[in-house]
Parts: C-alpha cells; structure tokens; sequence
C-alpha cells in the first residue's frame, strides 16, 4: 500500500490554527472556513486527489462507454494513504458530489478523507466506516442525471482557492488549508516554529507566570521576524 511521504507526516503533527498563522506569516493565502466535519472529529492531512464535478448535461455522451463511469471511482482507484479527495461541485444543484459506497471504497483503500465543496449524501454511512468528511452542505439527492465527473487530477476551485493535484491539505474542526507543494516545506517550517512558541507559553501559564504576561509581547508579535 502507497505510504504517506515525510511532509504529510509532518503535516498531520500540526493543527490548522497553527498552519493558518503560518500562512499569514508568510503571506500566503490557503484558509477556507464553512466546510465542517460531518462524520467523525478527527484531523486529516495529506497530498490532494481532485475531482471536478459539472452539470450533468455538460458532460459529452460520447465521453461514456455503455454503462457510465461514476463519480469519484477513478479518484478512489488512484489514491491510497496520505492522499486527501478534494471535490469540486459548484453547480448550484441540490446533489449528492459524494456518497456512502464512496465512502467504503476510500476507506478500504486506506485514503485519509474527503473535503467536498458542494453536498454529500450518505452521510450516516460515512459515520458508520469511520471515514472523514468534510462538506458544505449534506443532502439526500443523488448525482445520477444531475451532476458528472468532467475530470479527476485537474485544478479546482474550493472557496476562493485554487488548488491543484498534489498540493497539501490539513482539516479539522477550525477549517481546512490548502498549501501548495511548492511551498509546503517552508510553510511547515513555519507552523512548527509557530507550536513550539505555543507550548513554551502553555508552559508557563502552567507554571503560575499570569495569563497577561504570557500572551504579551511574545504572543501579539510572534508571526513578526524581530530581531
């Protein structure tokens, strides 16, 4: 089975607090709020999977063979661990751009969740394999005749933000971050950095130092370079 490579991992120590003020620090964009956890409240990180969703009618028919191929199944077919699905679905359509067989199939694969722009459906069974996913909105409508796959691994649009194949994600119950692979390395540098302050100040207010003085100076300044 594919493994996880060393930045994911680094990535999946981290907090999204943390990696949203390392953004900032750098001054790079990648924070995206109202995509909430809807079936398990743990973390997730790893290399991003995409899958652009359109209306159904947009798709040729020529592009299908007799027996069309469903959305997500070439995704969940080409990722493993350390991938994240990523799942763009801006039609305004009221469908599902995941659902629980999905789910399973990711789960099974040992893919680390998925984050959709757009509803899911399914949800329970989502809870039930223990399987992350965070979403815009949930839904009982289904994708057939509604929405189609016009492509897996191209650049999407989540919020505001682009994002490519192979790019990094974080989630968790604060937000999801997207962060390009060029820049992972110095962004993670960064957010580290950021935890390492943090737990300094947690140990002192541990140690009785008054929570003012704690979060001072070091606190208000500490995503400024100051020599």
């Amino acid at each position: 089975m594919k493994k996880a490579d060393d930045n994911t991992r680094r990535l999946q120590r981290l907090d999204c607090c943390a990696v949203s003020d390392a953004l900032d620090k750098l001054g790079l964009s990648g924070t995206v709020t109202g995509l909430p956890q809807r079936s398990t409240s743990r973390r997730i990180a790893g290399r991003v999977v995409t899958v652009k969703l359109v209306e159904a009618a947009q798709v040729s028919a020529a592009a299908h063979t007799d027996v069309p191929r469903h959305l997500g199944t070439t995704a969940v077919e080409s990722a493993g661990a350390g991938d994240v699905i990523v799942v763009e679905q801006h039609t305004g359509l009221d469908a599902g751009s995941w659902g629980g067989i999905l789910s399973l199939g990711a789960s099974l694969r040992g893919i680390e969740g998925v984050i959709a722009d757009g509803p899911v459906r399914d949800i329970d069974e989502a809870r039930q394999y223990d399987f992350p996913v965070f979403a815009r909105a949930l839904t009982a409508f289904t994708a057939r005749n509604r929405v189609a796959e016009a492509g897996t691994n191209v650049p999407i649009t989540v919020a505001q933000v682009r994002v490519n194949p192979g790019d990094y994600v974080i989630a968790d119950n604060s937000a999801v971050i997207f962060i390009a692979a060029a820049d992972i390395e110095r962004v993670l540098a960064a957010a580290e950095l950021i935890v390492g302050k943090e737990a300094a100040m947690t140990k002192k207010l541990l140690n009785g130092v008054p929570i003012a003085q704690v979060m001072g100076a070091d606190y208000e300044y500490m995503l400024q370079d100051r020599g």
